[in-house]
């Protein structure tokens, strides 16, 4: 589940002691506060909801209007007088005070991407008419870029995809192992707080210090199970919610990635037919066997002699660990004939070039496995359960199901410190999903409109990649739904589709 700008990492209860239910109790939790209401034994959270927020400048060469925060809010709900931690938000003020509506918040997925700097994102397209009534809010999540960033110390090898092999699967394994570790001792007391629960639980202090009684929020992919968590929790605090590109809230998190490997499959059974008739073009199979014999060919000989490719020596395997490819059929033709190409001696790797790997900032990855094992306890912690269903997979799926089922750091570590979030209600919300999005495929985005029975879902028939919305190459259609919600509150009357502004058929 990652956002329109990020790589996956890739995309969630009750039961705590009864002297915290105004945490979990909605219809009081983070009520406004009254003045004869200054108690702290009456609201444990008070000295979080009633914050004064220091503004300021986010960036002396960004607009001046965008400004910039800290709230803190504790590091455990359950405890609210004890350790709090830093959350950094961001706003641009609506500009028309006299048409302001309220707050939008902003996520942009991950889970673990940065959302600081989403209001004024140049690839967030955002209508002049939803920025006239909304202030623009951004936010980093728990344990993310500036909001008391965490650190597990990853190599890049820990944090690069892996698929399943026999024969390093006792690698794999200590893989997995290490990273747990790693993250136990960079994350310490922070991790078993890193949920989404709480996250939801931070946006509602966001809410509160911003002076709102409810809010409105646009989510992409993490983003949409992070909002539809708040809405289970908080739906009298929902307004106009936004889910673009939806998960599947039941198949958090291992069944998501296994869903992604059989969305990769069948976008490829489209693209091999969509490219054999096209033969004359690409050259790369005039049948869809053909196609795909080719494709497996080439797979085949990186494997035994790695190409340089796309500035990259790159193996097959290599090759395979984007399970993005083949969702857009023509720049998947245009990717696979330059692989064929290069295969064959075409594009020499430059005289002394070397792959110089530098070792990436891993806090992306650290936050995503640490919410992905801590919001669910449905992972296995035996390793001969992954070997068993990334052997299946590999079978059923061969396109990317060894990487999808292999083991995770999560086989290592705790169970989260509160259930898994059941998603299910009434509250109004737009889904929007393109039909073939590779990381929350179409069938995942229906189980979130199952799920959340006060939903419409707006599907682009045809529409190619994960993220609709407000996007540089968007989908006008889409984008008028989504904007007279925002502006109107009112939802459409029912589902809709918009097909793609270019067609792929």
């Amino acid at each position: 589940m990652r956002s329109r700008n990020t790589r996956k990492a890739p995309l969630l209860a009750a039961g705590l002691a009864a002297a915290t239910l105004s945490v979990l109790a909605p219809a009081t939790a983070f009520a406004a506060t009254t003045a004869s209401d200054t108690s702290t034994a009456k609201d444990p959270l008070r000295q979080y909801t009633q914050q004064k927020l220091q503004w300021k400048r986010c960036d002396a060469k960004g607009p001046e209007t965008f400004q910039c925060a800290t709230l803190e809010v504790p590091l455990d709900y359950s405890d609210p007088g004890g350790k709090t931690i830093r959350l950094a938000i961001s706003r641009l003020k609506a500009g028309s005070a006299k048409a302001r509506h309220g707050v939008l918040l902003l996520n942009p997925g991950g889970p673990g991407a940065p959302g600081l700097q989403l209001p004024v994102d140049p690839l967030m397209k955002f209508p002049a008419e939803v920025k006239r009534r909304y202030d623009l809010v951004g936010f980093d999540l728990r344990g993310v870029g500036q909001s008391s960033p965490v650190s597990c110390g990853l190599t890049a090898e820990e944090q690069a995809d892996q698929p399943y092999k026999a024969e390093t699967f006792a690698k794999d394994v200590d893989r997995a192992r290490t990273f747990a570790g790693k993250c136990r001792a960079g994350a310490g007391d922070m991790l078993p707080h890193l949920t989404t629960r709480n996250n939801a639980r931070d946006m509602d202090v966001i809410r509160a210090a911003l002076g709102e009684r409810r809010i409105s929020y646009l989510g992409i992919s993490y983003g949409t199970y992070l909002g539809a968590v708040y809405m289970q929790l908080f739906p009298q605090r929902a307004d106009r919610i936004v889910l673009d590109s939806a998960t599947d809230p039941t198949r958090i998190y291992r069944g998501m990635f296994q869903d992604m490997a059989k969305a990769a499959e069948q976008a490829f059974t489209r693209w091999t037919a969509w490219t054999a008739r096209r033969h004359t073009t690409y050259g790369l199979g005039d049948t869809p066997a053909k196609v795909r014999k080719t494709y497996w060919d080439l797979i085949a000989r990186a494997n035994r002699e790695p190409v340089f490719f796309e500035g990259r020596t790159l193996t097959g395997d290599g090759f395979r660990a984007d399970d993005r490819t083949f969702f857009h059929v023509q720049k998947a033709a245009e990717r696979i004939t330059g692989l064929k190409k290069a295969a064959k001696g075409r594009n020499p790797a430059p005289s002394g070039t070397t792959d110089q790997v530098q070792e990436p900032d891993d806090n992306h990855a650290s936050i995503a496995w640490s919410f992905m094992c801590a919001d669910t306890r449905t992972w296995s912690h035996d390793p001969e359960g992954y070997r068993r269903e990334a052997i299946r997979d590999e079978a059923r799926y061969p396109l990317y199901g060894d990487f999808a089922a292999a083991i995770t750091p999560c086989a290592f570590r705790q169970q989260g410190s509160e259930p898994q979030t059941g998603i299910d209600n009434t509250v109004g919300a737009l889904i929007t999903q393109n039909e073939w999005d590779s990381q929350t495929p179409l069938f995942s985005g229906r189980a979130m409109h199952r799920a959340l029975r006060g939903s419409r879902m707006l599907t682009v028939a045809g529409g190619e990649g994960h993220g609709v919305l407000y996007a540089p190459d968007g989908n006008p259609c889409a984008d008028r739904a989504a904007t007279i919600y925002l502006t109107t509150g009112r939802l459409p009357a029912k589902d809709l589709t918009c097909q793609a502004a270019t067609g792929q058929k």
